[in-house]
């Protein structure tokens, strides 16, 4: 049996005008998107989840494992989300820039903005040193913080 049409949970009503705004946007969004080469599009598509699956998963999965283990081996376990949230966000960085930051549209690039791409290499490079360097820092000073707080043994 079916429940009455009142007694479905439906929302508020700007939750539901949100909603379907973000569904007409995603509709026009697609319809742009495949106007010109649909197929190229899907087969991005198809790849990509194919390479995330496939490859990169298993990669970064079993970096995580091995940090994981690094850490327990010390005994330190509480330290893998210094070294995790770091390399995360170089790994999606990476994976956002890689055609400039591996130089693979070189020419595509220098044509249209008439600067090269040879940078993007050196930036990402910094930029995840800054990440792991912040982290770092941070877990230092919740390090002191603790050792701070800590009452010292009674001899």
């Amino acid at each position: 049996m079916r429940p009455p049409l009142s007694r479905i949970p439906v929302g508020s009503p700007l939750r539901l005008l949100l909603l379907v705004c973000s569904f007409a946007l995603t509709a026009y969004a697609g319809v742009r998107l495949l106007a010109d080469d649909w197929f190229g599009v899907a087969l991005w598509f198809v790849g990509a989840a194919l390479l995330h699956d496939l490859v990169l998963l298993p990669l970064y999965t079993a970096a995580d494992r091995a940090i994981v283990r690094g850490l327990e081996a010390v005994r330190r376990r509480e330290w893998t989300l210094y070294a995790r949230v770091p390399a995360a966000l170089s790994g999606l960085l990476l994976l956002v820039w890689f055609p400039l930051i591996s130089g693979m549209v070189e020419r595509r690039y220098r044509l249209v903005t008439g600067m090269s791409s040879q940078v993007f290499l050196a930036r990402w490079l910094l930029i995840t040193a800054a990440l792991f360097g912040g982290s770092a820092l941070l877990l230092a000073l919740r390090l002191h913080r603790a050792a701070k707080h800590r009452r010292p043994d009674a001899r």
